[in-house]
């Protein structure tokens, strides 16, 4: 009798272990089906991005930038280094370059007219120094009106010089800029103002020699 009834158990778990089974099976299908569903809907030629593998690119350094360092503030003699410095680099590049009122093919064209030449007007400042001197009170009669003298040819010669640039300035410009907005009046001052000027303290400097044709 022990024996049917261990029997009759025994059958009684064979089913609920088909069942168990019966049952992974049929969810490891499930899990199989739903696995297998994205890649069936995809083309043919898909390419999965880096991204749904899991792998993640790294991000190239920018090229030419190095990393920030600490910085610190400058002392009083780095600072007014640095102001000495870009004084000079701007008073350089002023002497090179010009102004903006220095702008234009035909103050250009001024700047080369009175660089080729030689002025009465860098004598100017230079024989009215003298003529202060010569005329004071104390100086003997004969010296002071040499000075006059003197003050008076120089002003005279300026006056004769800056005509004759202005001529040529005019001409100038009306043979190579025939249409040119530039007011004739203010090229005429911009030119004998330059002419006045020592030429070692023009700025543009000269780019063109004494003589030498423009």
């Amino acid at each position: 009798m022990c024996t049917g009834r261990r029997r009759v158990a025994t059958l009684h778990l064979v089913p609920s272990l088909f069942r168990r089974k019966s049952a992974d099976s049929d969810s490891s299908a499930t899990a199989t089906v739903v696995t297998e569903e994205p890649s069936a809907a995809r083309p043919r030629g898909y390419t999965p991005s880096k991204k749904e593998l899991g792998v993640e690119t790294p991000k190239r350094p920018v090229a030419g930038r190095r990393p920030a360092g600490p910085t610190r503030p400058l002392t009083k003699e780095e600072a007014r280094e640095q102001r000495r410095k870009a004084r000079t680099e701007a008073a350089a590049e002023f002497r090179r370059e010009g102004g903006p009122r220095d702008r234009g093919p035909e103050r250009l064209l001024a700047r080369n007219v009175v660089d080729s030449r030689r002025t009465i007007g860098t004598w100017f400042f230079g024989g009215a120094l003298i003529v202060l001197i010569g005329s004071n009170a104390a100086m003997p009669p004969a010296i002071r009106l040499a000075s006059n003298v003197v003050w008076g040819a120089l002003a005279l010669g300026v006056v004769i010089d800056s005509l004759l640039i202005s001529r040529r300035i005019k001409k100038l410009v009306r043979e190579r800029f025939p249409t040119s907005g530039e007011r004739m009046g203010s090229l005429y001052l911009y030119a004998i103002m330059r002419s006045i000027t020592f030429r070692r303290m023009r700025a543009p400097a000269p780019r063109v020699k004494i003589g030498e044709p423009v």
